[in-house]
């Protein structure tokens, strides 16, 4: 029974427009940045190296490299302060958590792109 009032009030706070993604896939998010009064959209672009969670609680990281230094970043997918995620190009990938990208930089970072049938079409 209460898992059941659970189920119903995390719906109203569930985000529709959410793109597929998946681990392995290079993409864009746009998160609302609030500085001081102003309010400006910063894009935060790299690799998803994992997903958790469900429902409300559903997050992905999100790698990439800046100054030859790694930043990973955590997103909570149903996020108000998410205006959209982009996909830029999707990896393949035999692995639920990159966690191995950590120790490698450079080229040793790259993914093979995985080729989408509606893209061609």
């Amino acid at each position: 029974m209460s898992q059941q009032i659970l189920e119903l009030v995390e719906k109203s706070s569930l985000r529709e427009e959410i793109p597929a993604f998946q681990v392995g896939d290079l993409v864009d998010v746009h998160t609302k940045i609030l500085e001081g009064d102003k309010e400006r959209i910063q894009v935060f672009t790299g690799t998803v190296i994992a997903r958790s969670g469900s429902g409300s609680r559903e997050m992905f990281t999100v790698r990439r490299i800046v100054a030859n230094e790694g930043v990973e970043r955590k997103f909570p997918l149903h996020s108000p302060r998410i205006v959209k995620i982009e996909v830029k190009r999707s990896g393949v990938v035999r692995r639920a958590k990159l966690y191995y990208l950590r120790g490698r930089t450079g080229k040793s970072t790259r993914l093979k792109e995985r080729r989408r049938e509606d893209a061609e079409a």
